[in-house]
């Protein structure tokens, strides 16, 4: 079985920065390329990066752009958001997830760190 396990959440200060990890375990190969999503009560999950286990390419959702970084550790099965420049509306819980290589769907979720950036 294939797990997904996020840390690095936390509270910073508006204008401070956080690092997540998602570690995978098991057979990953599966799974095409790796992303953060984020959700806050009521509202529905959003696509924060993603990025291609092959080539490492990134792509950004437009609130984040210039401020967070997806990077990948193929060796380690790991995949990293580097959040700079945090501000308040970045508050959510976070989710890595597995894009699967067949279908492209996000199927392989994990179980979400909070990230609580306060004023």
């Amino acid at each position: 079985q294939v797990q997904l396990v996020e840390s690095g959440g936390g509270l910073v200060q508006a204008g401070g920065s956080l690092r997540l990890s998602c570690a995978a375990s098991g057979r990953t190969f599966s799974r095409s390329a790796m992303a953060w999503f984020r959700q806050t009560p009521g509202k529905e999950r959003e696509f924060v990066a993603r990025i291609t286990w092959s080539s490492g390419s990134t792509n950004y959702a437009e609130s984040v752009k210039g401020r967070f970084t997806i990077s990948s550790d193929n060796a380690k099965n790991t995949v990293y958001l580097q959040m700079n420049s945090l501000k308040p509306e970045d508050t959510a819980v976070y989710y890595c997830a597995g894009q699967n290589s067949i279908t492209y769907k996000y199927d392989l979720w994990g179980q979400g760190t909070q990230v609580t950036v306060s004023s």
